[in-house]
């Protein structure tokens, strides 16, 4: 890969699975005898590659522009925000829109973006380079995609990630639960104890993680956190208010004070909106999509050699 980056050849950069493969434990780069921390590079081009994947192209103006991506943030607030007082910031109609904006959300983020997307990745690792995996080594490597996708185990191979690995492993649990919590479960209007609980246990969590993923990366005290791109930051940032803001609007709620204070809602809404359509299908979020199903069509690949 560095050798190809050297010479610029994309053609053989992009049908590779070889960046996602890497899981950044850092220690090619703290023992590279001629510092050109290949770390660093792998991380470059899974960027490069997610903006490859990407048919809408954005990922591309976004990840190469700060500008572009701050612009993208404030419109969205901006829109968020107009929407509110569209509805003269009425909380119960505020929320009920706000909850149908998240199915909408997952639908077309998920069938819009992210489906045609991970197509046009097994379009450049699988088919174009001529792989004739039949149907079956599909079926036979899908435990291996959702092996990776909820447990990321290939960070164990790295000697110092253990702690890394388990963060990112409750963190995934985390998110998934709150966002099943949130949505599919309406965790800001139940009654039920035990979801409200379940909620805010998912919400502390994301908050705690994220925390010490912001932490390290203000400290550089490991190799993955010394070269931050801005996407990096805004992953995690988001994140942790992601966790933040619901365990508080869900805390005004039980103690009756959101009622009086709808901006709380309006700033969860304008995080949730950013994180939706910016992050996910355009940002770091990306990675862990793209990491999982490239150990799938890694192991498709292997069942068919």
């Amino acid at each position: 890969m560095v050798r190809y980056s050297v010479l610029g050849l994309e053609g053989e950069i992009k049908p590779s699975l070889d960046p996602w493969l890497c899981y950044y434990c850092g220690k090619c780069s703290t023992t590279c005898p001629r510092e050109a921390d290949p770390g660093e590079l792998m991380m470059s081009l899974r960027r490069w590659l997610t903006s490859k994947y990407d048919w809408i192209d954005l990922s591309s103006l976004l990840y190469k522009s700060l500008a572009a991506s701050i612009s993208a943030f404030v419109l969205v607030a901006v829109a968020v925000v107009w929407f509110g007082a569209s509805e003269h910031f009425h909380l119960e109609t505020i929320m009920h829109y706000g909850h149908i904006f998240e199915f909408t959300a997952i639908t077309l983020v998920a069938f819009v973006i992210l489906l045609p997307n991970i197509i046009h990745m097994w379009w450049f690792t699988i088919y174009k380079p001529g792989i004739k995996a039949p149907i079956s080594a599909y079926f036979k490597a899908i435990g291996e995609l959702i092996v990776h996708m909820f447990t990321q185990k290939r960070t164990l191979g790295c000697d110092d990630n253990q702690l890394r690995w388990f963060e990112h492993f409750i963190l995934v649990l985390g998110y998934l639960s709150l966002l099943f919590t949130t949505v599919f479960l309406n965790w800001f209007e139940t009654q039920n104890l035990f979801i409200i609980v379940l909620g805010y246990v998912e919400s502390a969590v994301i908050f705690v993680v994220t925390f010490d993923f912001v932490r390290r990366r203000v400290q550089k005290d490991q190799e993955i956190s010394k070269h931050s791109h801005p996407s990096d930051w805004f992953f995690v940032i988001w994140l942790f208010l992601m966790g933040l803001t619901a365990f508080l609007v869900r805390l005004f709620i039980d103690v009756d004070l959101l009622q009086d204070n709808v901006w709380l809602y309006m700033v969860q809404l304008i995080v949730l909106v950013q994180w939706a359509l910016i992050i996910v299908p355009f940002g770091k979020w990306t990675h862990f999509l793209y990491r999982s199903f490239a150990m799938y069509f890694h192991r498709i690949i292997e069942l068919t050699a």
